[in-house]
């Protein structure tokens, strides 16, 4: 099981019920906006749009809120910035790669922001390809834990959709299979009466470098600043922590 997985759905309890809120809010609604224009505004034809709505629900986002993004996108309402998805690479302390992927409407922002927080907090930023190599594009469905629901039921109802596999993360499971097969996946766990909180391409690491307790505060420090930028959508980095350094750094 991978400790960024673990560290990633820690980060985003917290980061709902923190003042960070208001950013994880601006982030959800970029995210519906650039679905609904890149696949129409109509979420039953398009899964991506689907699932980004379903994601800022899931986070008590406003109703209004996500349908205003949902029409801006859909070109339905004026008012929609012209969002570009850009990747940037680099290492964190201890050789921990990291890919940042950027939504923004500003290329020189967004590269001055993540250059800045990477040299600032011991990483430095890398050519392109040299650190996406290690990740690979994958479909992650995350399902809290409700009631009796157990590995083996959520395991029986997505294998056949092409599930690849299923990890627990404490408080929830995480499905993970490749991008193509995402919307059968959450499809299948519908079907099955099962809720989940959220489903979305994501870059998982093909290796993990294990981290001690001081090496994991200072990559944590890392990518908490890069996620304090406005332009920064997601971030992902192939290290791996144990329970019990996740436990002493709270």
């Amino acid at each position: 099981m991978s400790g960024h997985s673990k560290w990633a759905t820690t980060k985003h309890k917290k980061a709902a019920l923190d003042a960070k809120r208001g950013k994880l809010f601006a982030k959800l609604i970029k995210n519906i906006e650039v679905a609904a224009r890149t696949g129409g505004p109509d979420p039953d034809g398009n899964p991506t749009l689907f699932d980004a709505i379903q994601k800022a629900r899931k986070n008590s986002v406003p109703l209004e809120n996500i349908e205003r993004a949902r029409k801006r996108g859909g070109g339905l309402e004026a008012g929609g910035a012209d969002w570009q998805t850009i990747m940037y690479e680099g290492y964190a302390p201890g050789g921990v790669a990291v890919l940042v992927e950027c939504l923004t409407d500003n290329r020189n922002r967004a590269a001055s922001e993540v250059r800045v927080a990477m040299t600032r907090n011991g990483g430095s930023m890398a050519d392109p390809g040299s650190v996406s190599y290690m990740f690979n594009r994958k479909g992650v469905v995350i399902v809290p834990k409700a009631g009796e629901l157990t590995e083996d039921d959520v395991l029986t109802a997505v294998l056949d959709a092409g599930a690849e596999e299923v990890n627990d993360l404490g408080e929830s499971f995480e499905v993970v299979c490749e991008a193509g097969d995402l919307v059968a996946v959450r499809t299948a766990l519908q079907n099955a009466g099962i809720d989940y909180e959220s489903a979305e391409a994501s870059f998982l690491p093909s290796l993990n470098v294990p981290l001690d307790e001081e090496g994991a505060k200072k990559v944590f420090r890392l990518l908490e600043a890069l996620e304090d930028s406005d332009d920064v959508q997601n971030v992902y980095a192939n290290f791996d922590v144990s329970d019990e350094v996740l436990a002493k750094l709270g």
